[in-house]
């Protein structure tokens, strides 16, 4: 994505040779199948682990052009408990997404069992994981695209297996981080992909939510907030007011209108969603301190549903 600059022709949106163009610069740098499936593998003595898809991509070939989709579940459903829904890795890139979902399962899903029937799917963008990508290889964002006819395989697959779940969601933790990559490669490859200027450069130092601007939940987002505090810094808001454009809702809290935008986080009903965003690139932040906050998320959240 850094040469994004040689393709195409400046203020003309991108065709299908552009996104070939795109397509032939990214390259595999991780495996999906070493580093997520290997770790969803050990859970099946603990969980039920089923494959609700898979992703083709012919256009990939040589290399691998196929990802199955996986999702952890209670080894025993009991349809008198609320569901929660935990998604990580929708943009494949955000790595603490993805292992922050698989370390919840591994240490504190068991905690919750008798309260909620836990649903994860840990990674939802598998080629991007692999190519540390936050399109699919139509240079399609899948974050974007939750809604009706979606032209992404990866939200096509989420939403149909939480709707056949065929039950009303309590509540949505989508797990993201907000990387000093999104400056350098990702908005400037979206601009010359929609032949758009892009002014708010700001990547905020810290950890932050997105919340529901339909459903903000305030006092939910809040609890999260304070026990995310006990594991890393919380986002101050910029001069004006703001995170990467959106007013301040609350310290450390801002709201996207998440159906309207497509957003994995507007994909349900669910009473209780919010969108994390950890800060991988702080000169105090460690991989592992990054995952701790993503569980830290879902545990303070889950905490916060079982007082009400």
């Amino acid at each position: 994505m850094t040469q994004v600059s040689t393709i195409g022709t400046a203020g003309v949106k991108w065709g299908e040779t552009e996104k070939q163009q795109w397509l032939a610069l990214q390259a595999v740098k991780r495996s999906y199948f070493d580093d997520v499936v290997s770790q969803i593998d050990a859970l099946r003595s603990e969980f039920t682990v089923e494959q609700y898809g898979e992703l083709a991509y012919p256009e990939l070939a040589p290399a691998t052009t196929h990802y199955p989709l996986f999702v952890i579940k209670p080894t025993v459903w009991q349809a008198d408990k609320p569901t929660v829904l935990v998604t990580g890795g929708v943009h494949g890139y955000e790595t603490s997404g993805v292992h922050g979902a698989l370390a919840f399962a591994k240490t504190a899903a068991a905690q919750y069992a008798d309260a909620f029937n836990i649903v994860i799917a840990p990674c939802v963008s598998p080629w991007g994981y692999e190519t540390i990508n936050r399109w699919n290889p139509t240079a399609t964002d899948p974050n974007r695209s939750f809604y009706a006819n979606s032209p992404a395989q990866e939200s096509v697959a989420l939403m149909k297996m939480v709707k056949e779940l065929g039950v009303d969601l309590v509540a949505h933790f989508d797990l993201h981080e907000t990387t000093d990559s999104d400056n350098t490669e990702f908005r400037p490859a979206l601009a010359a992909r929609d032949a758009q200027t892009h002014d708010n450069w700001n990547i905020p130092d810290g950890f932050y939510l997105v919340g529901d601007s339909e459903n903000p939940q305030a006092e939910f987002q809040a609890a999260i907030i304070a026990g995310v505090a006990n594991v890393t810094h919380i986002a101050p808001a910029d001069d004006k007011g703001e995170i990467i454009g959106a007013p301040l809702e609350q310290f450390g809290v801002i709201n996207y209108a998440k159906t309207k935008l497509g957003l994995c986080g507007g994909l349900s009903n669910a009473t209780y969603k919010t969108t994390t965003e950890v800060y991988p690139d702080s000169a105090t932040a460690t991989p592992q301190e990054c995952i701790a906050a993503q569980v830290a998320v879902i545990t303070s959240g889950l905490g916060f549903i079982l007082q009400q």
